[in-house]
């Protein structure tokens, strides 16, 4: 098998996120904070936790009277008030039990409602912030990244705040209550609880570090696993397309052999250490026993105090088994949770815009501000409104999406209202890169992009693109009806609008041959559907959206050429009035432009319209003479 190098994805789950957290007190903290509301609901946790590890305590205590008062007087003088006075300390015992019980069932029934409560917020403020992010985000991190933080960090964190926290409580209280009552029913025998106490915690140390240092590894290797099936899953028709089922499976052998030697160090010494730590028990048990039967039979302890000692042995032991255990869970559900808190520290994609897109309708000669939707817009600038008509010009645009290397290099062009212009030039030339500056998705270093002479940095970023639609040569469609996706456009939308902007990107008709039209469900990305179906539902929805500016980054790329026909005219009304910013291969979608650029790497070495650009004879006229489509 070839040996692949394991893929080193970013902080959101892959393994350079992965690792012991490194401010427990911080990460703690700030799960608190999530948990501030339900503090009365906290204390009442903390309460029946102390009320079900003491019912334990104080149970097992009660051997010594049971024993010492009544079993040993009635094996040698059984009468009727030793007998009462039996049944009424087994019922005082049962009670005290029953009460334990109840509050156990309490403090988990409490518990849950607030971990699912407390996750539920952090999923909110995780998806928020996921949604703030800007694009630069996602060029850096993948979507099995992503899914690995709402899947294993959460499931993780779930277990720890529903689990781990009230049975380290619990272990905890029950440690004390039960040592404090070994040294007062006997220090000597305490003593030697002791010894052995520092023995357990040293093999504790020893084996318990090694086993969290490989949880946290196989934590680091499953998010790793998780991601790869995800982008898998989705990529799954390029796969079979190439064939590439075997080296996609080889692949995951290589990730999922990582998991699995991470998984058997880490439950090696995990299950290991339990029966040690019992081993060390039943030794202790033994010791405890031969001596306390020394001291019964020189009188310095009853035979009810050595039977209640030795079951408050076995009851200590236990719960310091389970706090190790506990600790390497809870630091794996921490470092998860620092994870999911560092997503939600990332900065939000950054807005400093206050000029605002408002409705406008014509009163005389001037524009005024209206509540109700006219079809008309304007930029509210200081309480000046500029008529929204779709200019554009990039003043000597200088771009990198890294910093040592640029895509645009000194870029100038102007588009007037109504006008379409037209980008073409091999891949990467930078045509693409040209539109996401226009939107804002990435921010400008050097130069200024306006739209009707505001800088579009002074315009708040949501109102920018209201004022622009797009139709991606990747098309997606969301769960829900052909009428929802369409609407998806502008959802103020009537049923007559989305239909007339169906019929306009001819839609219409295929639509009408669906099982129930514009009502039919559509799910998986629409892949019950063609890609050239899908590809006019997004241009349909950036119909419905009436915008002035108008981008279609390969919107015809997956339409036949006799699709692509019946579509132009409707494609030229969906322009019409529109300033539309075209990038295409086909020349019979880029020669009716007012001005075509050609791009080659980050410059624009050609601009004029079909005809002058001919006549030029340089790199356009070489990709049109050559071939169809324009690469």
């Amino acid at each position: 098998m070839a040996k692949r190098t394991k893929p080193m994805t970013g902080p959101a789950g892959g393994p350079k996120g992965m690792g012991k957290p490194s401010s427990i007190k911080e990460t703690v903290g700030r799960i608190a904070a999530y948990m501030k509301e339900d503090k009365w609901i906290l204390l009442a946790v903390f309460i029946t936790i102390v009320i079900s590890a003491l019912a334990n305590v104080i149970g097992i205590s009660f051997l010594q009277t049971i024993i010492d008062d009544y079993i040993a007087p009635l094996t040698e003088n059984a009468n009727d008030a030793l007998m009462r006075g039996f049944i009424s300390v087994i019922g005082v015992v049962a009670i005290i039990y029953l009460v334990g019980a109840a509050s156990t069932y309490v403090f988990n029934r409490l518990m849950v409602g607030v971990s699912t409560r407390t996750l539920y917020k952090i999923r909110v403020d995780l998806f928020k912030k996921l949604e703030a992010l800007p694009l630069k985000y996602y060029d850096t991190h993948t979507h099995g990244d992503s899914m690995s933080l709402f899947t294993n960090d959460i499931d993780t964190l779930r277990q720890v705040l529903s689990n781990s926290v009230t049975n380290f409580v619990n272990s905890l209280v029950t440690v004390v209550g039960v040592f404090s009552m070994m040294i007062f029913f006997s220090w000597e025998l305490t003593l030697i609880v002791v010894v052995m106490l520092a023995i357990m915690l040293y093999s504790v140390k020893v084996i318990g570090g090694k086993s969290a240092a490989f949880f946290v590894k196989q934590q680091q290797e499953l998010g790793g696993v998780n991601g790869y099936i995800e982008e898998m899953i989705e990529g799954q028709k390029v796969i079979k397309v190439f064939s590439r089922q075997e080296k996609v499976l080889e692949e995951f052998e290589v990730l999922n052999e990582g998991l699995r030697q991470s998984a058997t160090s880490a439950n090696t010494f995990a299950n290991i250490l339990m029966p040690i730590m019992g081993n060390l028990s039943y030794i202790l048990y033994s010791i405890t026993a031969m001596v306390g039967g020394l001291l019964a039979i020189n009188s310095i302890l009853t035979l009810g105090t050595v039977i209640a000692f030795l079951q408050f042995t076995r009851t200590f032991t236990q719960p310091i088994m389970q706090i190790s255990q506990q600790i390497n869970a809870v630091l794996t559900g921490l470092a998860g949770a620092e994870r999911i808190f560092k997503v939600i520290d990332e900065k939000p994609e950054f807005d400093e815009g206050t000029v605002t897109m408002v409705s406008v309708k014509k009163a005389e000669d001037t524009w005024v501000e209206v509540n109700e939707r006219t079809g008309e817009y304007a930029w509210k600038d200081n309480g000046k409104l500029v008529h929204v008509r779709g200019s554009v010009v990039f003043d000597h645009v200088t771009f990198g999406y890294e910093k040592d290397k640029t895509v645009l290099n000194d870029i100038s062009l102007y588009a007037k209202p109504g006008q379409k212009i037209a980008f073409v030039g091999s891949t990467g030339a930078g045509k693409t890169t040209i539109t996401n500056l226009i939107n804002r998705f990435y921010d400008i270093p050097s130069g200024a992009v306006t739209v009707d002479g505001i800088e579009i940095n002074r315009i708040k970023k949501p109102d920018l693109r209201r004022a622009l639609s797009m139709v991606l040569q990747d098309t997606h469609l969301f769960t829900g009806t052909v009428m929802e996706n369409i609407r998806y456009g502008r959802l103020d939308a009537t049923d007559e609008e989305v239909i007339a902007a169906a019929k306009l990107a001819n839609a219409d008709t295929f639509i009408g041959h669906l099982t129930e039209g514009y009502q039919t469900e559509l799910k998986s990305d629409g892949n019950n559907l063609s890609q050239g179906q899908r590809q006019l539902l997004a241009i349909a929805r950036a119909a419905v959206a009436e915008t002035p500016v108008l981008i279609l980054d390969e919107a015809t790329s997956s339409i036949d050429t006799r699709t692509e026909g019946l579509i132009q005219k409707g494609m030229d009304r969906l322009m019409e009035g529109k300033t539309s910013f075209i990038i295409a291969h086909r020349l019979s979608t880029v020669r009716s432009a007012n001005a075509i650029m050609v791009l080659e790497q980050g410059e624009i070495i050609e601009r004029g319209d079909h005809d002058q650009l001919i006549e030029q004879r340089g790199k356009y006229y070489q990709l049109s003479a050559g071939m169809f489509e324009l690469s």
